[in-house]
Protein backbone atom coordinates (compact mmCIF):
# COMPACT_ATOMS: atom_id res chain seq x y z
CA UNK A 1 0.00 0.00 0.00
CA UNK A 2 1.43 3.40 -1.19
CA UNK A 3 0.01 6.86 -1.18
CA UNK A 4 0.32 7.31 2.86
CA UNK A 5 1.13 11.08 2.13
CA UNK A 6 -0.22 13.88 1.87
CA UNK A 7 0.77 17.18 0.45
CA UNK A 8 3.74 19.10 -1.59
CA UNK A 9 5.59 21.41 0.87
CA UNK A 10 3.84 20.67 3.99
CA UNK A 11 3.15 17.26 4.02
CA UNK A 12 1.57 14.41 6.29
CA UNK A 13 2.37 10.76 6.07
CA UNK A 14 0.03 8.42 8.44
CA UNK A 15 0.45 5.52 10.01
CA UNK A 16 -1.75 3.11 11.87
CA UNK A 17 -4.89 0.74 11.70
CA UNK A 18 -8.21 0.78 13.79
CA UNK A 19 -7.44 -1.92 15.75
CA UNK A 20 -3.49 -1.85 16.00
CA UNK A 21 -1.52 -0.59 18.67
CA UNK A 22 -1.62 3.19 17.39
CA UNK A 23 -2.64 5.83 15.14
CA UNK A 24 0.41 8.07 14.20
CA UNK A 25 2.51 10.37 11.67
CA UNK A 26 5.52 12.35 10.45
CA UNK A 27 5.05 16.22 9.52
CA UNK A 28 7.41 17.46 7.44
CA UNK A 29 7.66 20.84 6.20
CA UNK A 30 6.46 22.67 8.97
CA UNK A 31 7.72 25.87 9.62
CA UNK A 32 10.24 26.97 12.76
CA UNK A 33 9.47 29.09 15.21
CA UNK A 34 5.75 28.24 15.84
CA UNK A 35 4.45 28.28 19.32
CA UNK A 36 2.47 24.75 19.61
CA UNK A 37 -0.41 25.19 21.64
CA UNK A 38 -0.54 21.96 23.25
CA UNK A 39 -4.03 22.48 24.96
CA UNK A 40 -5.47 23.76 21.65
CA UNK A 41 -4.19 20.51 19.46
CA UNK A 42 -6.21 18.16 22.46
CA UNK A 43 -9.36 20.23 22.24
CA UNK A 44 -9.35 19.60 18.74
CA UNK A 45 -8.69 16.11 18.86
CA UNK A 46 -11.39 16.16 21.45
CA UNK A 47 -14.09 17.08 18.71
CA UNK A 48 -13.05 14.25 16.65
CA UNK A 49 -12.65 12.00 19.58
CA UNK A 50 -15.40 8.58 19.46
CA UNK A 51 -17.66 8.74 22.79
CA UNK A 52 -18.38 12.55 23.17
CA UNK A 53 -22.10 12.13 22.58
CA UNK A 54 -25.31 10.19 22.85
CA UNK A 55 -25.63 10.41 18.73
CA UNK A 56 -21.81 8.89 18.31
CA UNK A 57 -20.11 5.77 18.41
CA UNK A 58 -19.98 4.56 22.15
CA UNK A 59 -16.15 3.49 22.04
CA UNK A 60 -14.25 5.60 25.11
CA UNK A 61 -10.43 6.48 23.89
CA UNK A 62 -9.06 9.69 25.42
CA UNK A 63 -7.21 10.30 22.00
CA UNK A 64 -4.10 12.06 23.32
CA UNK A 65 -0.71 12.84 21.54
CA UNK A 66 2.31 12.24 21.98
CA UNK A 67 4.86 14.25 20.24
CA UNK A 68 8.47 12.25 19.20
CA UNK A 69 10.21 14.91 17.58
CA UNK A 70 10.12 18.77 16.09
CA UNK A 71 8.82 20.56 19.27
CA UNK A 72 11.52 22.16 21.49
CA UNK A 73 10.69 24.15 24.37
CA UNK A 74 7.41 24.81 23.48
CA UNK A 75 8.55 25.84 19.74
CA UNK A 76 8.21 24.45 16.31
CA UNK A 77 12.52 23.52 15.44
CA UNK A 78 11.76 23.26 11.50
CA UNK A 79 12.76 19.36 11.65
CA UNK A 80 10.16 16.78 11.07
CA UNK A 81 7.32 16.42 13.62
CA UNK A 82 7.07 12.52 14.83
CA UNK A 83 3.56 11.72 16.40
CA UNK A 84 1.79 8.57 18.40
CA UNK A 85 -1.99 8.02 19.71
CA UNK A 86 -2.11 5.26 21.19
CA UNK A 87 -5.25 3.00 21.02
CA UNK A 88 -6.82 1.70 23.95
CA UNK A 89 -10.14 0.49 23.69
CA UNK A 90 -10.51 -1.81 21.07
CA UNK A 91 -13.17 -4.22 21.23
CA UNK A 92 -11.87 -6.68 18.22
CA UNK A 93 -13.99 -9.35 19.01
CA UNK A 94 -17.39 -7.57 17.75
CA UNK A 95 -15.83 -8.18 14.37
CA UNK A 96 -15.41 -11.70 14.17
CA UNK A 97 -18.72 -11.89 12.58
CA UNK A 98 -17.49 -10.11 9.56
CA UNK A 99 -14.34 -11.65 9.48
CA UNK A 100 -15.68 -13.87 5.95
CA UNK A 101 -17.90 -11.68 4.79
CA UNK A 102 -18.08 -8.36 2.96
CA UNK A 103 -20.31 -5.10 4.23
CA UNK A 104 -21.78 -3.74 1.79
CA UNK A 105 -20.75 -0.46 0.17
CA UNK A 106 -17.71 -1.23 2.73
CA UNK A 107 -14.32 -0.97 1.84
CA UNK A 108 -14.10 -4.62 2.55
CA UNK A 109 -14.36 -6.13 -1.26
CA UNK A 110 -12.00 -3.94 -2.80
CA UNK A 111 -9.35 -4.43 -0.56
CA UNK A 112 -9.25 -8.46 -0.30
CA UNK A 113 -9.30 -7.93 -4.15
CA UNK A 114 -6.54 -5.62 -4.10
CA UNK A 115 -4.62 -6.69 -1.76
CA UNK A 116 -5.83 -10.45 -1.41
CA UNK A 117 -5.64 -9.58 2.80
CA UNK A 118 -7.94 -7.43 4.44
CA UNK A 119 -7.71 -6.34 8.37
CA UNK A 120 -11.56 -7.02 9.67
CA UNK A 121 -11.01 -5.30 12.90
CA UNK A 122 -12.81 -2.15 13.02
CA UNK A 123 -11.89 -1.76 8.80
CA UNK A 124 -8.04 -1.14 9.76
CA UNK A 125 -6.47 1.56 7.72
CA UNK A 126 -9.84 2.09 6.12
CA UNK A 127 -11.46 2.95 9.53
CA UNK A 128 -12.12 6.92 10.10
CA UNK A 129 -9.94 6.07 12.83
CA UNK A 130 -6.75 7.14 10.69
CA UNK A 131 -8.53 10.34 10.90
CA UNK A 132 -6.65 11.23 14.11
CA UNK A 133 -3.35 12.07 12.26
CA UNK A 134 -5.20 14.46 10.08
CA UNK A 135 -6.70 16.51 12.79
CA UNK A 136 -3.13 16.49 14.39
CA UNK A 137 -1.23 17.87 11.91
CA UNK A 138 -4.35 19.88 10.70
CA UNK A 139 -4.65 21.90 13.99
CA UNK A 140 0.03 22.66 13.62
CA UNK A 141 -1.33 24.15 10.39
CA UNK A 142 -4.03 26.17 12.15
CA UNK A 143 -1.40 27.20 14.55
CA UNK A 144 0.49 28.55 11.61
CA UNK A 145 -2.20 30.08 9.85
CA UNK A 146 -3.00 32.32 12.93
CA UNK A 147 -0.11 34.15 11.96
CA UNK A 148 -1.22 35.09 8.59
CA UNK A 149 -4.88 35.91 10.09
CA UNK A 150 -6.72 32.83 8.74
CA UNK A 151 -9.29 31.11 10.08
CA UNK A 152 -11.37 28.08 9.48
CA UNK A 153 -14.82 27.38 10.53
CA UNK A 154 -16.66 24.26 9.56
CA UNK A 155 -20.36 23.01 10.67
CA UNK A 156 -23.08 20.18 9.96
CA UNK A 157 -25.36 22.27 7.53
CA UNK A 158 -27.61 19.40 6.93
CA UNK A 159 -28.69 15.84 8.30
CA UNK A 160 -31.01 13.60 6.27
CA UNK A 161 -33.68 15.78 4.95
CA UNK A 162 -33.03 18.73 7.84
CA UNK A 163 -30.97 21.70 6.63
CA UNK A 164 -29.98 25.60 6.68
CA UNK A 165 -31.58 27.52 4.88
CA UNK A 166 -30.14 30.89 4.61
CA UNK A 167 -26.23 31.66 3.64
CA UNK A 168 -23.46 31.34 5.90
CA UNK A 169 -23.51 34.81 6.83
CA UNK A 170 -26.46 34.52 8.58
CA UNK A 171 -25.52 32.50 10.96
CA UNK A 172 -23.35 33.33 14.41
CA UNK A 173 -20.72 30.61 13.30
CA UNK A 174 -19.02 30.68 17.00
CA UNK A 175 -22.30 28.78 18.38
CA UNK A 176 -21.39 25.76 17.00
CA UNK A 177 -19.86 23.96 19.56
CA UNK A 178 -23.14 24.70 21.89
CA UNK A 179 -24.67 21.67 20.46
CA UNK A 180 -23.44 17.96 19.87
CA UNK A 181 -24.22 18.28 15.96
CA UNK A 182 -22.02 21.43 15.67
CA UNK A 183 -24.52 23.08 13.66
CA UNK A 184 -25.03 27.29 14.14
CA UNK A 185 -28.45 26.98 14.32
CA UNK A 186 -29.77 25.67 17.89
CA UNK A 187 -33.24 24.81 16.69
CA UNK A 188 -32.47 22.77 13.60
CA UNK A 189 -29.67 21.19 15.76
CA UNK A 190 -32.18 20.09 17.75
CA UNK A 191 -33.88 18.19 15.14
CA UNK A 192 -31.12 17.08 13.90
CA UNK A 193 -29.52 15.79 17.22
CA UNK A 194 -33.26 14.07 17.66
CA UNK A 195 -33.00 12.10 13.91
CA UNK A 196 -29.79 10.82 14.03
CA UNK A 197 -30.80 9.22 18.10
CA UNK A 198 -34.00 8.15 15.75
CA UNK A 199 -31.98 6.29 13.19
CA UNK A 200 -29.35 5.07 15.58
CA UNK A 201 -31.96 3.67 17.41
CA UNK A 202 -32.76 1.82 14.51
CA UNK A 203 -29.54 0.28 13.73
CA UNK A 204 -29.72 2.56 10.67
CA UNK A 205 -27.16 5.57 9.49
CA UNK A 206 -27.89 8.54 8.32
CA UNK A 207 -25.57 11.32 5.77
CA UNK A 208 -25.07 14.78 5.42
CA UNK A 209 -23.27 17.91 4.64
CA UNK A 210 -20.45 19.89 6.30
CA UNK A 211 -20.11 23.24 5.22
CA UNK A 212 -16.63 25.25 5.84
CA UNK A 213 -15.62 28.93 5.34
CA UNK A 214 -11.92 29.61 5.29
CA UNK A 215 -11.44 33.66 6.15
CA UNK A 216 -8.34 35.97 5.78
CA UNK A 217 -6.94 33.97 3.00
CA UNK A 218 -4.44 35.50 1.31
CA UNK A 219 -4.63 36.58 -2.51
CA UNK A 220 -2.61 34.14 -4.94
CA UNK A 221 -3.19 31.23 -3.79
CA UNK A 222 -3.26 28.44 -6.48
CA UNK A 223 -2.00 27.77 -9.61
CA UNK A 224 -3.86 28.43 -13.08
CA UNK A 225 -3.85 25.07 -14.29
CA UNK A 226 -3.38 21.81 -12.99
CA UNK A 227 -2.54 23.44 -9.31
CA UNK A 228 -6.22 25.00 -8.95
CA UNK A 229 -6.74 25.56 -5.24
CA UNK A 230 -10.07 24.60 -5.08
CA UNK A 231 -9.20 21.31 -7.40
CA UNK A 232 -6.58 20.65 -4.43
CA UNK A 233 -9.29 21.20 -1.36
CA UNK A 234 -11.73 18.75 -3.32
CA UNK A 235 -8.79 16.63 -3.40
CA UNK A 236 -8.10 17.17 0.25
CA UNK A 237 -11.90 16.20 1.07
CA UNK A 238 -12.60 13.77 -0.95
CA UNK A 239 -9.87 11.59 0.27
CA UNK A 240 -11.70 11.73 3.87
CA UNK A 241 -13.79 8.30 4.78
CA UNK A 242 -17.92 8.76 3.45
CA UNK A 243 -17.21 11.95 1.07
CA UNK A 244 -19.25 11.50 -2.14
CA UNK A 245 -19.60 14.93 -3.09
CA UNK A 246 -17.63 18.64 -2.93
CA UNK A 247 -18.66 21.75 -4.46
CA UNK A 248 -17.19 25.49 -4.10
CA UNK A 249 -18.90 28.88 -4.36
CA UNK A 250 -22.23 28.53 -5.20
CA UNK A 251 -21.51 25.22 -7.08
CA UNK A 252 -24.47 23.55 -8.89
CA UNK A 253 -26.82 26.24 -8.05
CA UNK A 254 -24.65 28.23 -10.42
CA UNK A 255 -26.43 26.52 -13.71
CA UNK A 256 -29.28 28.41 -12.87
CA UNK A 257 -28.19 31.30 -13.16
CA UNK A 258 -26.99 33.20 -16.40
CA UNK A 259 -23.33 35.03 -17.10
CA UNK A 260 -24.79 38.31 -16.02
CA UNK A 261 -26.38 36.97 -12.82
CA UNK A 262 -23.61 34.69 -11.50
CA UNK A 263 -20.98 37.06 -12.09
CA UNK A 264 -18.89 38.94 -9.20
CA UNK A 265 -18.61 42.84 -10.30
CA UNK A 266 -15.86 44.96 -9.08
CA UNK A 267 -16.24 48.11 -7.62
CA UNK A 268 -13.51 50.55 -6.10
CA UNK A 269 -13.47 50.72 -2.30
CA UNK A 270 -11.36 53.46 -1.10
CA UNK A 271 -7.83 52.75 -2.82
CA UNK A 272 -8.59 48.88 -2.94
CA UNK A 273 -10.45 46.68 -5.59
CA UNK A 274 -13.42 45.00 -4.10
CA UNK A 275 -16.12 42.40 -4.71
CA UNK A 276 -20.38 43.51 -4.62
CA UNK A 277 -20.87 39.37 -4.10
CA UNK A 278 -18.96 36.51 -3.74
CA UNK A 279 -20.59 33.79 -5.73
CA UNK A 280 -17.58 32.46 -6.89
CA UNK A 281 -16.02 31.24 -3.29
CA UNK A 282 -13.07 32.85 -3.11
CA UNK A 283 -11.47 31.49 -6.02
CA UNK A 284 -10.84 32.58 -9.38
CA UNK A 285 -9.40 31.16 -12.24
CA UNK A 286 -7.55 28.78 -9.62
CA UNK A 287 -6.53 31.23 -7.22
CA UNK A 288 -7.64 32.90 -4.27
CA UNK A 289 -8.89 36.22 -4.62
CA UNK A 290 -8.78 37.42 -1.25
CA UNK A 291 -12.93 36.87 -0.27
CA UNK A 292 -14.45 33.87 1.89
CA UNK A 293 -13.41 30.58 0.24
CA UNK A 294 -16.48 28.61 1.33
CA UNK A 295 -17.31 24.91 -0.07
CA UNK A 296 -19.70 22.09 1.33
CA UNK A 297 -18.56 18.72 1.83
CA UNK A 298 -21.52 15.66 1.32
CA UNK A 299 -21.07 12.37 3.48
CA UNK A 300 -22.79 9.84 2.76
CA UNK A 301 -24.41 7.38 5.62
CA UNK A 302 -22.18 5.35 7.68
CA UNK A 303 -21.49 1.63 5.27
CA UNK A 304 -21.96 -0.41 8.49
CA UNK A 305 -25.21 -0.91 9.62
CA UNK A 306 -26.61 -2.56 12.78
CA UNK A 307 -29.28 -4.47 11.40
CA UNK A 308 -29.42 -7.37 8.72
CA UNK A 309 -28.29 -7.35 5.27
CA UNK A 310 -27.78 -9.53 2.66
CA UNK A 311 -24.14 -10.12 1.38
CA UNK A 312 -21.82 -12.54 -0.19
CA UNK A 313 -18.93 -14.09 2.22
CA UNK A 314 -15.40 -14.27 0.28
CA UNK A 315 -16.41 -17.73 -1.37
CA UNK A 316 -19.06 -15.89 -3.13
CA UNK A 317 -22.19 -17.49 -0.98
CA UNK A 318 -24.77 -15.26 -0.55
CA UNK A 319 -25.31 -14.80 3.15
CA UNK A 320 -26.70 -12.80 5.99
CA UNK A 321 -24.49 -10.12 7.90
CA UNK A 322 -26.08 -8.48 11.24
CA UNK A 323 -23.02 -6.34 11.85
CA UNK A 324 -22.30 -5.81 15.64
CA UNK A 325 -19.63 -3.37 17.53
CA UNK A 326 -19.73 0.35 18.13
CA UNK A 327 -20.26 2.36 14.96
CA UNK A 328 -21.17 6.08 14.70
CA UNK A 329 -25.21 6.28 12.69
CA UNK A 330 -23.59 9.85 11.61
CA UNK A 331 -20.50 11.01 10.67
CA UNK A 332 -20.52 14.36 10.65
CA UNK A 333 -20.48 15.90 14.27
CA UNK A 334 -17.10 14.12 14.71
CA UNK A 335 -16.20 15.13 10.80
CA UNK A 336 -16.57 18.57 11.48
CA UNK A 337 -12.60 19.38 12.64
CA UNK A 338 -11.44 16.79 10.04
CA UNK A 339 -12.84 18.87 7.21
CA UNK A 340 -10.86 21.67 9.41
CA UNK A 341 -7.73 20.23 9.31
CA UNK A 342 -7.76 18.85 5.70
CA UNK A 343 -8.47 22.44 4.65
CA UNK A 344 -5.86 24.08 6.98
CA UNK A 345 -2.78 21.48 5.83
CA UNK A 346 -4.27 22.48 1.99
CA UNK A 347 -4.43 26.09 2.68
CA UNK A 348 -0.56 26.20 4.70
CA UNK A 349 0.80 24.04 1.97
CA UNK A 350 -0.60 26.16 -0.86
CA UNK A 351 1.06 29.48 1.21
CA UNK A 352 4.54 27.52 1.52
CA UNK A 353 4.31 26.88 -2.18
CA UNK A 354 3.38 30.56 -3.47
CA UNK A 355 6.34 31.49 -1.27
CA UNK A 356 8.95 29.14 -3.29
CA UNK A 357 7.31 30.84 -7.22
CA UNK A 358 8.27 33.85 -5.97
CA UNK A 359 11.57 33.80 -4.52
Amino acid sequence: MYNNTFGNIFRLTSFGESHGKAIGGVIDGFPAGIAIDMDFIQQELDRRRPGQSAITTARKEADQVEFLSGIYEGVSTGCSIGFVVWNTNQHSNDYNNMKDVFRPSHADFTYTQKYGIRDHRGGGRSSARETIARVVAGTLAKLALRQLGVRITAFTSQVGEFKLDKDYTAYDLSTIEDNPVRCPDQELAKQMADYIYQTKGEGDTIGGVISCVIQGCPIGLGQPVFGKLHAALGNAMLSINAVKGFEYGQGFSHMEMKGSQQNDIFYRNGEKIAFRTNRSGGIQGGISNGQDIYFRVAFKPVATVLMEQPTVDIYGNETILKARGRHDPCVLPRAVPIVEAMAAMTILDYYLLNKTTHL
